[in-house]
């Protein structure tokens, strides 16, 4: 039987993944150590979400409690299901924690990067994906972003150890033939949210009359990636490990591309909005204002993003576009829901 491992799978990308993945006849190896960076009852819910859905498919699913940076228990774990493909999710997230909390990125975002990479290199994975970011372009102004452009200059540490997991994941595809493949995501969206994102902040001040900090005083635009589009980009990609480019210029490289089996895939939707225009559609939806407090720029945040989707939609072929209506109302249905509104 075959058998994939997903990291971070009670996080908010992973739950919605493994969910996915029940439609098929892998073997899901769950990881995630719970951690408390946002409230662990979410975590908790959407792991009993995992577990009834897999009974009612009868999927094959085994999930352990346990951190990327235990290098002994990573060790186990490889040694024991002896993955054939991982999607590696798992790592410390937020820009803004990054800048009060540079420790954490560090541990998990490099340290934990380096135990599944090198595992899976160990164990002959034959296809690694891995979780990097829009961070990465930083201060970028060339609209949409390509996979082809310069990401040198990063703004947040967040955004350094993304792309620091970029450069190792090309340096063992290049030595020792291993399929690597980052994902770039775009402001992913929706039910089962992380709390510390935009959506949840701003959907929760609304419903109990608090005020929303905005800041550039609200000059700011995302490329907001309803989560079920994400996860179709993800799972077509599953089948499809990167490959070299024997056409590859090293006179002229192309960052998008490599003489060795290493890829890079913006996953968005290029549909950038203004956080401003955002906010009035779950207004509209919530059926109540919202109280708008306009902030300076903070540190480490970028103005804009927008992704540039043509290398995605050129290997997997054409997705769903979720409109950003349907996705806020889904959305909000789900958060009434949960939280008993």
């Amino acid at each position: 039987m075959r058998t994939i491992l997903i990291t971070g799978a009670a996080g908010f990308i992973g739950f919605h993944l493994c969910r996915k993945l029940f439609e098929t006849n892998f073997l899901i190896v769950g990881l995630d150590n719970l951690n408390e960076y946002y409230d662990v009852n979410l975590k908790y819910s959407r792991l009993k979400k995992i577990k009834e859905l897999s009974s009612l498919q009868k999927a094959k699913w085994e999930f352990i409690d346990g951190d990327i940076c235990n290098k002994n228990l990573i060790n186990k774990l490889f040694n024991k299901y002896r993955p054939e493909i991982v999607i590696h999710l798992a790592g410390q997230a937020g820009v803004r924690y990054s800048i009060s909390n540079p420790d954490k990125y560090i541990e998990s975002n490099i340290n934990g990067f380096f135990n599944i990479i090198d595992n899976s290199k160990s164990n002959s994975v034959k296809n690694f994906l891995y979780a990097s970011s829009s961070s990465v372009y930083g201060g970028n102004r060339n609209y949409p972003f390509s996979e082809s452009d310069n990401v040198n200059h990063p703004v947040s540490l967040y955004a350094a150890t993304k792309k620091s997991n970029e450069l190792i994941a090309h340096s063992y595809s290049h030595i020792y033939g291993l399929s690597c493949t980052g994902l770039r995501f775009f402001t992913v969206y929706g039910p089962w949210g992380r709390p510390d994102m935009a959506p949840i902040i701003f959907t929760k001040a609304i419903l109990e009359n608090k005020p929303i900090k905005i800041f550039n005083y609200g000059e700011m635009f995302r490329d907001f990636t309803y989560i079920d589009d994400v996860i179709e980009m993800v799972t077509r990609l599953i089948e499809k490990p990167a490959t070299s480019n024997c056409n590859f210029n090293k006179e002229s490289p192309d960052p998008a591309s490599s003489w060795c089996c290493n890829r890079i895939y913006n996953i968005g939707n290029n549909n950038p909005i203004s956080i401003m225009n955002f906010i009035e559609l779950l207004e509209n939806e919530l059926n109540q204002k919202a109280e708008k407090l306009l902030m300076p720029m903070q540190k480490g945040d970028v103005i804009k993003t927008a992704a540039n989707t043509k290398l995605i939609s050129n290997l997997v072929g054409k997705t769903k576009i979720t409109s950003l209506q349907e996705g806020i109302k889904k959305f909000v249905d789900w958060y009434k829901e949960y939280y008993f509104l």
